[in-house]
């Protein structure tokens, strides 16, 4: 009886420690599983911050198909494209500025008291069929050759009149279309007497206006590098052109 009275005394003394180690122990493990949650997602972004990935542009069928005939179209330009970008000959007596996207390309040059400026426009191309004809039914006996238009300015400084020539340069030879005396101060609204018909000039004088033009570089040497200058340009605005279109219809 003694004996039983010790243990039961030992094991009510004893149940107060048992329930704060089993205490302890729950209090542990939350620690340890708080910790590890912690360090598991403490480095990790919420889901709703990351980037989001545009989705790729949805095209219509026919802007489909207008990409797929650009496309054609570029690559055709570019493997039939065998021209060689041509070297300026020596002694060609005018400084070429040729900018990008423009149609037209300006000549410049110093002769003598005389600041000359010259605009060359693209070819206006022939094909091969009828070449045989040199003349049209109109008298034309250039009708089926190429031709590059020319406006050819020549003015003595400043705000001094400027002669200006319209020309066509065919090959070995320039056609004089038109001549006008400018002035400056001339407002747009009037309109100034700009000479008869080139053509119906006395041939003396056409043949002196030649002469003028070819003293100062107007020449069949000069514009026939023009004419090999000006298809080749026209080859790379039509291509840059294409790229453009197909930059448009894909933004």
């Amino acid at each position: 009886m003694a004996f039983t009275s010790i243990l039961r005394r030992s094991a009510s003394s004893l149940a107060p420690l048992a329930a704060r180690l089993v205490r302890g122990q729950r209090n542990y493990h939350a620690a340890v599983i708080t910790a590890i949650k912690h360090s598991s997602f403490a480095g990790r972004k919420p889901s709703f911050l990351s980037p989001l990935v545009p989705n790729p542009r949805q095209y219509s069928k026919a802007d489909q198909s207008l990409l797929r005939v650009i496309d054609a179209e570029i690559q055709c330009a570019e493997e039939t494209d065998d021209q060689e970008i041509e070297e300026v000959p020596s002694g060609f007596p005018y400084k070429i500025e040729d900018e990008p996207g423009l149609q037209t390309v300006k000549l410049r040059r110093t002769y003598q008291d005389e600041e000359i400026e010259v605009e060359v426009h693209m070819p206006d191309l022939v094909t091969g069929e009828g070449e045989d004809d040199d003349v049209d039914d109109d008298g034309n006996e250039h009708a089926n050759q190429s031709s590059i238009p020319l406006v050819v300015s020549v003015s003595k400084g400043s705000g001094a009149p400027i002669l200006e020539f319209s020309c066509n340069a065919f090959p070995d030879e320039i056609a004089i279309e038109s001549l006008v005396v400018k002035n400056p101060d001339t407002s747009e609204d009037q309109i100034p007497y700009e000479g008869p018909d080139f053509h119906d000039l006395d041939e003396n004088l056409q043949k002196s206006f030649h002469k003028y033009l070819e003293i100062r570089g107007i020449k069949p040497s000069t514009t026939n590098f023009l004419h090999e200058y000006m298809i080749n340009k026209d080859s790379r605005e039509y291509k840059n052109w294409l790229k453009k279109l197909k930059q448009f219809v894909q933004d």
